[in-house]
């Protein structure tokens, strides 16, 4: 077994979509990235790439790469699911947390988790999505960003 951890957080702003978990989230503000910037899934695959210690997602998907520009995470999540399988590895287990003081995220979490289990083919009671706030502190405290936290657990194949 093998465990990574990953981390990822995005600024809120004007003019882009929010799109959390492979899903477009209603809320005035989306996350400003290169990709989608869906903090959830880049967690998640920071995580992945962790526990395989292949790197991580900038080294794979580089911010600079035009075929990357406003790509969907799911994609991305596609593409470390066949990196990892390639390298021997799956994923047994994910328990991931999104940090947002708004919108609140608790009617979108089950269409999170059925975005998620489809794409890793992991059955959907072994990956966890809650979501908190930041109680109002720092920059996620005040509605100008939204992070995520992730463990992925991996076996070899």
């Amino acid at each position: 077994m093998r465990v990574g951890i990953g981390y990822d957080i995005h600024r809120l702003v004007e003019g882009r979509k929010l799109i959390l978990g492979g899903v477009d989230i209603a809320h005035p503000k989306g996350l400003l990235g290169h990709s989608d910037a869906d903090v959830l899934l880049h967690a998640l695959m920071d995580a992945m790439l962790g526990a395989a210690a292949v790197g991580d997602i900038g080294q794979h998907f580089p911010d600079n790469d035009p075929q990357y520009k406003n790509i969907s995470s799911l994609a991305l999540l596609e593409k470390t699911c066949q990196l990892l399988k390639a390298e021997g590895f799956s994923l047994q287990q994910a328990d991931t947390i999104i940090i947002a003081e708004k919108p609140k995220l608790a009617s979108y979490i089950p269409q999170m988790k059925a975005n998620i289990s489809n794409i890793l083919k992991l059955d959907i009671s072994k990956l966890n999505i809650k979501a908190t706030t930041h109680e109002g502190v720092g920059s996620i405290g005040k509605g100008e960003a939204i992070a995520a936290q992730a463990v992925a657990v991996l076996a070899k194949i």
